[in-house]
């Protein structure tokens, strides 16, 4: 079958047989193993209600600031459900997917329509949000309604062990921003501003990048607690100018769609584009919105290991096949893939396609028990079905759930813009959390 060549890499083999050896010094061991008493804060009792099918319900962006990041997780969705039914389904019965917009933080009306649908659409499983905010307002509806929450992209290190029916599949703050936290003062930088906007994922993310600069001996001019703008602000010349003012060596933006109107300001001011920093929020094709060379040399960082071309092909196929339209943006696609995937084997292992089977065996699928590596929804089903435990490992290559239902290890890609403003990959490097 077409996708289960894709799924054959190992774990360690993917970017850091390339990279630098990198060491992401600022994280803590992590472990792969799951102890006997969770962390999470909140404890949710799964619904133990059986499903006619294995119901994938999305939360992922159609609209608002992070729109450019729904595309390749719907594909993600979408490609995981196909090969899971061309491997027999789930249990006997198909997956299917029922689709919703989270929107972003600036309307979260959005996102509460949608959570109200799933529940009452008795999902399996629900995937996303991509937002960390939206995630934190929807998250309480979802464990109380006993359902279990995959996030393929929420980062912010506040939703870590907040539930037991809340995992991600993307790594906590923590894990990027020691990486690019290490980037930016390998790269000889030691005064850092940052603009950053005042979200959940903006704050976050700051305090662990900052705190990885001040641990190699940099410092932070601007942009510290206190110095953040509000979501959605549309000007930013006073931000520009305050932070321009401190003579930083580099500035690193932490925004979504407000970026757009941060750099025409950066560059009017005449700051060198070569020394800015991008997240995973912004990391984003920017070819059709500035000229030529505005990037050129800005570097980024973005969990996960770096797709395949084979993944990126399947997943393009499956969006022009779906939607007519190419496959411009590939983030956060493989941890999307991988949450489905996780979820469905889950439910194969409890023998039925309720949130509770979903919620008991997403840590046992994993591997956080051990078991055989796998690497497709057909070969770890057909392991299971022989009574073995499984170790999934898919593209986005994390390791086992750890105790707060994150992933024990990921892979953080660090990406280089071009002249035509679009972003490379160059190296990749590994934290545990």
């Amino acid at each position: 079958m077409r996708a289960l060549s894709l799924r054959t890499r190992a774990l360690g083999g993917i970017a850091l047989a390339a990279s630098s050896a990198l060491v992401l010094a600022g994280c803590a061991s992590g472990s792969s193993e799951t102890p006997e008493e969770t962390t999470a804060s909140g404890v949710c009792t799964p619904d133990a209600e059986n499903r006619d099918a294995f119901t994938v319900g999305t939360i992922l962006p159609v609209t608002g600031s992070l729109a450019f990041l729904g595309p390749p997780e719907f594909a993600g969705v979408g490609l995981a459900v196909e090969d899971i039914n061309a491997a027999g389904g789930v249990n006997g019965a198909d997956a299917v997917v029922v689709e919703g917009d989270s929107g972003d933080s600036n309307d979260l009306t959005v996102s509460t329509a949608t959570a109200e649908k799933l529940i009452k659409d008795k999902v399996s499983v629900v995937i996303g949000a991509a937002s960390s905010s939206v995630s934190l307002n929807v998250v309480d509806s979802f464990a109380q309604a006993g359902l279990v929450q995959i996030s393929p992209a929420n980062t912010a290190a506040t939703l870590s062990g907040y539930s037991t029916c809340y995992f991600r599949t993307a790594p906590p703050d923590t894990v990027q921003g020691s990486a690019l936290g290490q980037l930016i003062v390998g790269d000889g930088n030691t005064n850092v501003a940052f603009l950053v906007f005042n979200d959940a994922y903006g704050t976050g993310l700051r305090d662990s990048t900052q705190a990885a600069i001040e641990e190699a001996g940099g410092t932070v001019t601007y942009g510290a607690k206190g110095e953040e703008f509000p979501p959605g602000q549309t000007t930013f010349s006073s931000e520009v100018t305050a932070a321009l003012a401190t003579n930083p060596d580099a500035i690193v933006v932490i925004a979504f769609d407000e970026t757009k109107a941060i750099i025409p300001e950066l560059v009017a001011q005449g700051w060198d584009m070569s020394k800015t920093y991008f997240t995973d929020g912004n990391l984003s094709d920017y070819s059709e919105v500035f000229e030529p060379g505005t990037l050129e040399g800005a570097k980024g960082t973005l969990p996960g290991a770096a797709p395949t071309d084979e993944l990126k092909a399947n997943m393009a196929a499956y969006w022009q096949k779906a939607n007519g339209e190419e496959l411009l943006d590939f983030s956060y696609g493989a941890e999307s893939y991988d949450a489905v995937v996780l979820a469905a084997l889950a439910a194969s292992l409890g023998g039925d396609n309720s949130p509770k089977s979903v919620q008991e065996n997403l840590a046992a699928v994993s591997g956080a028990d051990g078991g055989e590596v796998c690497n497709s929804y057909a070969d770890c089903l057909a392991l299971i079905e022989a009574g073995e435990n499984i170790q999934y490992q898919g593209p986005s290559s994390i390791g086992p759930f750890n105790n707060k239902n994150d992933p024990s290890s990921a892979f953080i890609g660090i990406y280089q813009f071009g002249a035509d403003n679009k972003y490379s990959f160059l190296t990749a490097v590994e934290g545990k959390s």
